[in-house]
Protein backbone atom coordinates (compact mmCIF):
# COMPACT_ATOMS: atom_id res chain seq x y z
CA UNK A 1 0.00 0.00 0.00
CA UNK A 2 1.07 3.57 -0.62
CA UNK A 3 0.82 6.49 1.80
CA UNK A 4 -2.26 7.65 -0.09
CA UNK A 5 -3.88 4.24 0.48
CA UNK A 6 -3.31 4.43 4.27
CA UNK A 7 -4.62 7.99 4.43
CA UNK A 8 -7.67 7.20 2.28
CA UNK A 9 -8.56 4.13 4.35
CA UNK A 10 -8.48 6.03 7.65
CA UNK A 11 -10.12 9.12 6.12
CA UNK A 12 -13.05 6.96 5.06
CA UNK A 13 -13.44 5.44 8.52
CA UNK A 14 -11.63 2.17 7.99
CA UNK A 15 -9.64 0.28 10.61
CA UNK A 16 -5.92 0.15 9.92
CA UNK A 17 -4.26 -3.24 10.40
CA UNK A 18 -1.21 -3.62 12.66
CA UNK A 19 0.98 -4.10 9.60
CA UNK A 20 -0.36 -0.94 7.94
CA UNK A 21 0.29 1.08 11.09
CA UNK A 22 3.78 -0.43 11.46
CA UNK A 23 4.58 0.42 7.84
CA UNK A 24 3.29 3.97 8.24
CA UNK A 25 5.41 4.61 11.35
CA UNK A 26 8.50 3.08 9.69
CA UNK A 27 7.94 5.34 6.66
CA UNK A 28 7.70 8.38 8.95
CA UNK A 29 11.05 7.59 10.58
CA UNK A 30 12.79 6.61 7.34
CA UNK A 31 11.48 9.56 5.31
CA UNK A 32 9.24 7.41 3.13
CA UNK A 33 6.29 9.78 3.57
CA UNK A 34 6.28 13.55 3.29
CA UNK A 35 5.37 15.84 6.17
CA UNK A 36 2.17 16.66 4.28
CA UNK A 37 1.21 12.99 4.07
CA UNK A 38 2.04 12.32 7.72
CA UNK A 39 0.03 15.40 8.72
CA UNK A 40 -2.91 14.20 6.61
CA UNK A 41 -2.80 10.83 8.36
CA UNK A 42 -2.73 12.49 11.80
CA UNK A 43 -5.75 14.59 10.89
CA UNK A 44 -7.59 11.50 9.63
CA UNK A 45 -6.79 9.73 12.91
CA UNK A 46 -7.97 12.79 14.85
CA UNK A 47 -11.29 13.10 13.00
CA UNK A 48 -12.12 9.40 12.54
CA UNK A 49 -10.60 8.17 15.80
CA UNK A 50 -8.74 4.95 16.50
CA UNK A 51 -9.99 1.93 18.39
CA UNK A 52 -8.00 0.23 21.14
CA UNK A 53 -6.45 -2.36 18.81
CA UNK A 54 -5.24 0.38 16.44
CA UNK A 55 -3.88 2.42 19.35
CA UNK A 56 -1.98 -0.58 20.72
CA UNK A 57 -0.53 -1.21 17.26
CA UNK A 58 0.49 2.45 16.95
CA UNK A 59 2.10 2.39 20.39
CA UNK A 60 4.04 -0.78 19.55
CA UNK A 61 5.22 0.65 16.24
CA UNK A 62 6.36 3.91 17.85
CA UNK A 63 8.03 2.02 20.70
CA UNK A 64 9.91 -0.23 18.26
CA UNK A 65 10.91 2.68 16.03
CA UNK A 66 13.95 3.09 18.29
CA UNK A 67 15.90 1.60 21.16
CA UNK A 68 14.14 -0.35 23.93
CA UNK A 69 16.23 -0.50 27.07
CA UNK A 70 17.00 -3.90 28.54
CA UNK A 71 16.78 -3.97 32.33
CA UNK A 72 16.37 -7.73 32.59
CA UNK A 73 19.68 -7.89 34.47
CA UNK A 74 18.35 -5.62 37.22
CA UNK A 75 16.83 -7.73 40.03
CA UNK A 76 13.27 -7.07 41.12
CA UNK A 77 10.12 -5.70 39.52
CA UNK A 78 10.95 -2.39 37.82
CA UNK A 79 8.14 0.15 38.23
CA UNK A 80 7.86 3.69 36.89
CA UNK A 81 5.38 6.50 37.44
CA UNK A 82 4.17 9.01 34.85
CA UNK A 83 2.31 12.25 35.51
CA UNK A 84 0.27 14.17 32.96
CA UNK A 85 1.75 17.34 34.48
CA UNK A 86 0.69 20.15 36.73
CA UNK A 87 1.69 23.25 38.66
CA UNK A 88 4.12 22.56 41.49
CA UNK A 89 4.23 18.87 40.59
CA UNK A 90 7.56 17.72 41.98
CA UNK A 91 6.14 14.31 42.97
CA UNK A 92 8.67 12.33 40.91
CA UNK A 93 11.58 13.91 42.79
CA UNK A 94 10.15 12.74 46.12
CA UNK A 95 8.55 9.51 44.98
CA UNK A 96 11.44 7.89 43.09
CA UNK A 97 13.96 7.86 45.99
CA UNK A 98 11.19 7.00 48.46
CA UNK A 99 10.05 3.94 46.51
CA UNK A 100 13.64 2.93 45.76
CA UNK A 101 14.46 3.14 49.47
CA UNK A 102 11.50 0.83 50.11
CA UNK A 103 13.04 -1.76 47.78
CA UNK A 104 11.49 -1.22 44.34
CA UNK A 105 13.76 -0.22 41.40
CA UNK A 106 12.54 2.93 39.61
CA UNK A 107 13.82 3.59 36.07
CA UNK A 108 12.36 6.87 34.79
CA UNK A 109 12.49 8.75 31.50
CA UNK A 110 11.07 12.23 32.10
CA UNK A 111 10.37 15.38 30.14
CA UNK A 112 10.77 19.13 30.24
CA UNK A 113 8.16 21.70 31.14
CA UNK A 114 6.11 23.56 28.55
CA UNK A 115 3.61 26.32 29.25
CA UNK A 116 2.37 26.67 32.82
CA UNK A 117 3.38 23.14 33.89
CA UNK A 118 6.86 22.25 35.11
CA UNK A 119 9.22 19.50 33.98
CA UNK A 120 11.08 17.01 36.14
CA UNK A 121 14.29 17.38 34.12
CA UNK A 122 14.28 21.16 34.53
CA UNK A 123 13.95 20.83 38.30
CA UNK A 124 16.80 18.33 38.54
CA UNK A 125 19.06 20.49 36.37
CA UNK A 126 18.69 23.26 38.97
CA UNK A 127 21.13 21.15 41.04
CA UNK A 128 24.70 22.12 40.03
CA UNK A 129 26.35 19.48 37.89
CA UNK A 130 23.33 17.19 37.51
CA UNK A 131 23.12 15.47 34.11
CA UNK A 132 19.94 14.00 32.62
CA UNK A 133 21.93 12.27 29.86
CA UNK A 134 22.97 8.67 30.48
CA UNK A 135 23.81 6.02 27.92
CA UNK A 136 21.61 2.91 28.02
CA UNK A 137 24.20 0.74 29.76
CA UNK A 138 24.97 3.45 32.35
CA UNK A 139 21.23 3.88 32.96
CA UNK A 140 20.83 0.14 33.63
CA UNK A 141 23.89 0.04 35.92
CA UNK A 142 22.64 2.97 37.95
CA UNK A 143 19.16 1.46 38.39
CA UNK A 144 20.80 -1.73 39.63
CA UNK A 145 23.27 0.07 41.92
CA UNK A 146 21.18 2.95 43.28
CA UNK A 147 17.65 1.70 42.70
CA UNK A 148 16.71 4.65 40.49
CA UNK A 149 17.76 6.81 37.58
CA UNK A 150 15.95 9.72 35.91
CA UNK A 151 17.00 10.72 32.40
CA UNK A 152 15.65 12.55 29.36
CA UNK A 153 14.48 10.99 26.14
CA UNK A 154 17.43 10.32 23.87
CA UNK A 155 17.25 10.50 20.08
CA UNK A 156 17.39 6.70 20.01
CA UNK A 157 14.22 6.26 22.10
CA UNK A 158 10.91 6.39 20.19
CA UNK A 159 12.18 8.64 17.37
CA UNK A 160 8.78 8.37 15.67
CA UNK A 161 7.25 10.20 18.61
CA UNK A 162 9.49 13.25 18.18
CA UNK A 163 8.58 13.54 14.51
CA UNK A 164 4.87 12.97 15.00
CA UNK A 165 4.62 15.22 18.05
CA UNK A 166 6.06 18.16 16.13
CA UNK A 167 3.50 17.57 13.38
CA UNK A 168 0.66 17.22 15.91
CA UNK A 169 1.61 20.57 17.39
CA UNK A 170 1.62 22.18 13.91
CA UNK A 171 -1.68 20.61 12.82
CA UNK A 172 -3.81 21.11 15.97
CA UNK A 173 -4.08 17.36 16.61
CA UNK A 174 -2.34 17.36 20.02
CA UNK A 175 -5.63 16.62 21.81
CA UNK A 176 -6.23 13.33 19.95
CA UNK A 177 -6.57 10.70 22.71
CA UNK A 178 -5.04 7.72 20.83
CA UNK A 179 -2.09 9.88 19.76
CA UNK A 180 -1.61 11.11 23.34
CA UNK A 181 -1.59 7.54 24.64
CA UNK A 182 0.82 6.29 21.99
CA UNK A 183 3.15 9.23 22.63
CA UNK A 184 3.25 8.71 26.40
CA UNK A 185 3.47 4.94 26.41
CA UNK A 186 5.97 4.53 23.57
CA UNK A 187 8.48 6.46 25.69
CA UNK A 188 7.61 4.98 29.10
CA UNK A 189 7.63 1.38 27.92
CA UNK A 190 10.97 1.93 26.18
CA UNK A 191 12.49 2.02 29.69
CA UNK A 192 12.20 -1.75 30.00
CA UNK A 193 9.81 -1.51 32.97
CA UNK A 194 7.67 -4.32 34.37
CA UNK A 195 4.77 -2.15 35.58
CA UNK A 196 3.55 1.44 35.34
CA UNK A 197 1.63 3.75 37.67
CA UNK A 198 0.00 6.86 36.19
CA UNK A 199 -0.87 10.13 37.90
CA UNK A 200 -3.61 11.62 35.70
CA UNK A 201 -4.45 15.13 36.83
CA UNK A 202 -7.65 17.12 36.45
CA UNK A 203 -8.51 20.73 37.25
CA UNK A 204 -7.44 24.25 36.33
CA UNK A 205 -3.73 23.53 36.28
CA UNK A 206 -3.98 20.21 34.41
CA UNK A 207 -3.71 19.25 30.75
CA UNK A 208 -7.19 17.70 31.06
CA UNK A 209 -9.23 20.19 33.07
CA UNK A 210 -12.52 18.24 33.16
CA UNK A 211 -12.70 15.15 35.38
CA UNK A 212 -14.45 13.11 32.69
CA UNK A 213 -11.72 13.90 30.15
CA UNK A 214 -9.00 12.95 32.64
CA UNK A 215 -10.83 9.73 33.46
CA UNK A 216 -11.11 8.84 29.76
CA UNK A 217 -7.38 9.47 29.28
CA UNK A 218 -6.43 7.48 32.38
CA UNK A 219 -8.60 4.52 31.40
CA UNK A 220 -7.19 4.51 27.88
CA UNK A 221 -3.62 4.58 29.21
CA UNK A 222 -4.05 1.65 31.59
CA UNK A 223 -5.95 -0.39 28.98
CA UNK A 224 -3.34 0.19 26.27
CA UNK A 225 -0.43 -0.47 28.63
CA UNK A 226 -2.08 -3.76 29.58
CA UNK A 227 -2.51 -4.50 25.88
CA UNK A 228 1.23 -4.00 25.54
CA UNK A 229 1.85 -6.55 28.28
CA UNK A 230 2.78 -4.05 31.01
CA UNK A 231 0.35 -3.93 33.98
CA UNK A 232 -0.74 -0.40 34.86
CA UNK A 233 -3.00 1.50 37.24
CA UNK A 234 -3.87 5.18 37.35
CA UNK A 235 -4.91 7.63 40.03
CA UNK A 236 -7.00 10.69 39.21
CA UNK A 237 -5.57 13.53 41.30
CA UNK A 238 -6.66 17.12 41.91
CA UNK A 239 -4.77 19.91 40.13
CA UNK A 240 -7.14 22.81 40.75
CA UNK A 241 -4.70 24.32 43.28
CA UNK A 242 -0.89 24.23 42.98
CA UNK A 243 0.65 21.11 44.49
CA UNK A 244 2.73 22.05 47.52
CA UNK A 245 3.85 25.58 48.35
CA UNK A 246 6.54 26.14 45.69
CA UNK A 247 6.41 26.61 41.91
CA UNK A 248 9.73 27.04 40.12
CA UNK A 249 12.65 24.73 39.52
CA UNK A 250 15.16 25.33 42.32
CA UNK A 251 12.33 26.23 44.70
CA UNK A 252 10.72 22.86 44.05
CA UNK A 253 13.99 21.05 44.70
CA UNK A 254 14.11 22.78 48.10
CA UNK A 255 10.57 21.56 48.78
CA UNK A 256 11.57 18.07 47.68
CA UNK A 257 14.26 18.02 50.37
CA UNK A 258 11.67 19.21 52.91
CA UNK A 259 9.43 16.28 51.93
CA UNK A 260 12.24 13.75 52.23
CA UNK A 261 13.02 15.14 55.68
CA UNK A 262 9.41 14.66 56.80
CA UNK A 263 8.35 18.30 56.53
CA UNK A 264 6.52 18.33 53.21
CA UNK A 265 3.13 19.98 52.56
CA UNK A 266 0.22 17.66 53.28
CA UNK A 267 -1.31 17.78 49.78
CA UNK A 268 1.99 16.92 48.11
CA UNK A 269 2.68 14.08 50.53
CA UNK A 270 -0.86 12.71 50.13
CA UNK A 271 -0.38 12.31 46.37
CA UNK A 272 3.17 10.98 46.78
CA UNK A 273 2.18 8.34 49.33
CA UNK A 274 -0.84 7.23 47.29
CA UNK A 275 1.30 6.72 44.19
CA UNK A 276 4.01 5.02 46.26
CA UNK A 277 1.45 2.53 47.57
CA UNK A 278 0.45 1.76 43.97
CA UNK A 279 4.06 1.23 42.94
CA UNK A 280 4.76 -1.14 45.82
CA UNK A 281 1.58 -3.04 45.01
CA UNK A 282 2.60 -3.31 41.35
CA UNK A 283 5.92 -4.82 42.50
CA UNK A 284 4.10 -7.34 44.69
CA UNK A 285 5.50 -5.83 47.87
CA UNK A 286 3.46 -5.74 51.06
CA UNK A 287 0.32 -7.59 52.11
CA UNK A 288 -2.05 -4.62 52.33
CA UNK A 289 -2.29 -0.89 51.71
CA UNK A 290 -1.56 -0.30 55.38
CA UNK A 291 1.56 -2.45 55.17
CA UNK A 292 2.78 -0.57 52.07
CA UNK A 293 2.19 2.80 53.68
CA UNK A 294 4.13 1.59 56.69
CA UNK A 295 7.09 0.63 54.51
CA UNK A 296 7.09 4.04 52.83
CA UNK A 297 6.74 5.86 56.14
CA UNK A 298 9.65 3.88 57.60
CA UNK A 299 11.82 4.78 54.58
CA UNK A 300 11.03 8.44 55.25
CA UNK A 301 11.35 8.42 59.03
CA UNK A 302 14.61 6.47 59.01
CA UNK A 303 16.25 8.95 56.63
CA UNK A 304 16.86 6.26 54.00
CA UNK A 305 14.76 8.08 51.37
CA UNK A 306 16.75 11.30 51.81
CA UNK A 307 20.01 9.37 51.72
CA UNK A 308 18.89 7.64 48.51
CA UNK A 309 18.06 11.01 46.96
CA UNK A 310 21.55 12.33 47.72
CA UNK A 311 23.15 9.20 46.27
CA UNK A 312 21.04 9.52 43.14
CA UNK A 313 22.01 13.18 42.71
CA UNK A 314 25.71 12.33 43.09
CA UNK A 315 25.47 9.35 40.72
CA UNK A 316 24.31 11.65 37.92
CA UNK A 317 27.00 14.26 38.49
CA UNK A 318 25.11 16.56 40.84
CA UNK A 319 26.41 18.04 44.05
CA UNK A 320 24.36 16.82 47.02
CA UNK A 321 26.17 19.33 49.26
CA UNK A 322 24.24 22.04 47.39
CA UNK A 323 21.08 20.66 49.01
CA UNK A 324 22.29 21.09 52.58
CA UNK A 325 21.91 24.05 54.95
CA UNK A 326 18.67 25.22 53.39
CA UNK A 327 19.83 24.28 49.88
CA UNK A 328 22.05 27.35 49.81
CA UNK A 329 24.02 25.87 46.90
CA UNK A 330 21.06 26.10 44.52
CA UNK A 331 20.41 29.13 42.30
CA UNK A 332 18.74 32.04 44.11
CA UNK A 333 16.88 35.03 42.66
CA UNK A 334 18.18 38.51 43.48
CA UNK A 335 14.74 39.81 44.53
CA UNK A 336 12.10 38.17 46.75
CA UNK A 337 8.84 40.10 46.65
CA UNK A 338 5.87 39.45 48.95
CA UNK A 339 2.37 39.45 47.46
CA UNK A 340 -0.20 40.74 49.96
CA UNK A 341 -3.89 39.99 50.39
CA UNK A 342 -6.33 42.85 49.74
CA UNK A 343 -7.02 45.32 52.54
CA UNK A 344 -10.54 43.91 52.95
CA UNK A 345 -9.51 40.24 53.08
CA UNK A 346 -10.90 38.36 56.08
CA UNK A 347 -11.81 34.74 56.64
CA UNK A 348 -10.24 31.80 54.86
CA UNK A 349 -8.65 30.91 51.55
CA UNK A 350 -11.25 29.16 49.42
CA UNK A 351 -8.87 28.09 46.67
CA UNK A 352 -5.81 29.08 44.66
CA UNK A 353 -6.03 28.98 40.86
CA UNK A 354 -3.19 26.70 39.76
CA UNK A 355 -3.21 27.97 36.18
CA UNK A 356 -2.75 31.60 37.27
CA UNK A 357 0.12 30.69 39.59
CA UNK A 358 1.72 28.59 36.86
CA UNK A 359 1.43 31.45 34.37
CA UNK A 360 2.98 33.86 36.88
CA UNK A 361 5.96 31.55 37.35
CA UNK A 362 6.31 31.16 33.58
CA UNK A 363 6.27 34.95 33.06
CA UNK A 364 9.08 35.29 35.60
CA UNK A 365 11.14 32.80 33.57
CA UNK A 366 10.47 29.47 35.31
CA UNK A 367 8.72 27.96 32.28
CA UNK A 368 8.73 27.92 28.48
CA UNK A 369 6.28 29.49 26.08
CA UNK A 370 7.64 27.25 23.34
CA UNK A 371 9.99 24.29 23.05
CA UNK A 372 13.60 25.43 23.14
CA UNK A 373 13.10 28.51 25.33
CA UNK A 374 15.68 29.06 28.07
CA UNK A 375 14.46 28.95 31.66
CA UNK A 376 15.78 30.57 34.83
CA UNK A 377 16.09 27.89 37.55
CA UNK A 378 16.05 30.45 40.39
CA UNK A 379 12.73 32.19 39.78
CA UNK A 380 9.18 31.27 40.70
CA UNK A 381 6.66 31.42 43.52
CA UNK A 382 7.16 30.18 47.09
CA UNK A 383 5.40 30.09 50.46
CA UNK A 384 2.00 29.72 48.83
CA UNK A 385 -0.86 29.89 51.28
CA UNK A 386 -3.21 26.93 50.95
CA UNK A 387 -6.91 26.24 50.77
CA UNK A 388 -8.57 26.38 54.20
CA UNK A 389 -5.92 28.56 55.85
CA UNK A 390 -7.06 31.73 57.67
CA UNK A 391 -6.30 35.06 56.02
CA UNK A 392 -6.48 38.68 57.14
CA UNK A 393 -5.99 42.11 55.61
CA UNK A 394 -2.57 42.55 53.98
CA UNK A 395 -1.38 39.06 54.94
CA UNK A 396 1.36 37.67 52.71
CA UNK A 397 -0.16 35.20 50.23
CA UNK A 398 3.10 34.11 48.60
CA UNK A 399 6.57 35.34 47.59
CA UNK A 400 7.79 35.97 44.06
CA UNK A 401 11.42 35.17 43.25
CA UNK A 402 12.52 37.58 40.51
CA UNK A 403 15.67 38.07 38.42
CA UNK A 404 14.23 40.21 35.62
CA UNK A 405 11.73 42.99 36.23
CA UNK A 406 10.12 42.30 32.86
CA UNK A 407 6.71 40.77 33.61
CA UNK A 408 6.96 41.55 37.31
CA UNK A 409 3.70 43.53 37.52
CA UNK A 410 1.79 40.93 35.51
CA UNK A 411 3.08 38.14 37.77
CA UNK A 412 1.95 40.07 40.87
CA UNK A 413 -1.48 40.65 39.30
CA UNK A 414 -1.88 36.96 38.43
CA UNK A 415 -0.90 35.81 41.90
CA UNK A 416 -3.32 38.20 43.60
CA UNK A 417 -6.10 37.12 41.22
CA UNK A 418 -5.39 33.43 41.92
CA UNK A 419 -6.60 33.61 45.53
CA UNK A 420 -10.29 33.54 46.50
CA UNK A 421 -11.55 34.10 50.01
CA UNK A 422 -14.63 33.02 51.98
CA UNK A 423 -15.90 33.82 55.45
CA UNK A 424 -16.34 30.19 56.58
CA UNK A 425 -13.60 27.60 56.49
CA UNK A 426 -14.05 25.33 53.44
CA UNK A 427 -14.25 21.60 53.93
CA UNK A 428 -11.11 19.59 53.32
CA UNK A 429 -11.04 17.38 50.26
CA UNK A 430 -9.00 14.39 49.15
CA UNK A 431 -6.33 14.93 46.53
CA UNK A 432 -7.04 11.49 45.03
CA UNK A 433 -10.43 11.15 43.36
CA UNK A 434 -10.34 7.55 42.19
CA UNK A 435 -8.23 4.60 41.06
CA UNK A 436 -8.39 3.16 37.55
CA UNK A 437 -7.33 -0.29 36.41
CA UNK A 438 -7.62 -2.09 33.06
CA UNK A 439 -11.18 -3.08 32.16
CA UNK A 440 -11.18 -3.29 28.37
CA UNK A 441 -10.29 -6.53 26.67
CA UNK A 442 -7.82 -5.95 23.84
Amino acid sequence: MTAQDWIRKKRDGGELSPDEIKDFVAAVVEGGVSDAQAAAMLMAMFIRGMNRAETVALTKAMLRSGEVLDLSGVPGCKVDKHSTGGVGDKVSLVLAPLVAAAGVPVPMISGRGLGHTGGTLDKLEAVPGFSVDLAADAFARQVEREGLAIIGQSRAIAPADKILYALRDATATVECLPLICASILSKKLAEGIDALVLDVKFGRGAFMEAVDDARELGQALVDISAGMGVPATALLTDMNDPLGRAVGNALEVVETVDCLEGEGPSDLMEVTMALGVEMLAAAGMGESEEDRRGRLREALDSGRARERFDRFIAAQGGKPEALRDGARGLPHAHTVLPVHAPADAAGYIKDVDARKIGRAAMILGAGRKRDGDTIDPAVGVSDLRKRGEPVGARDVLCHLHINDDHGREEAVRLCRAAFRFVSDKPESRSMVLERLQPVTAL
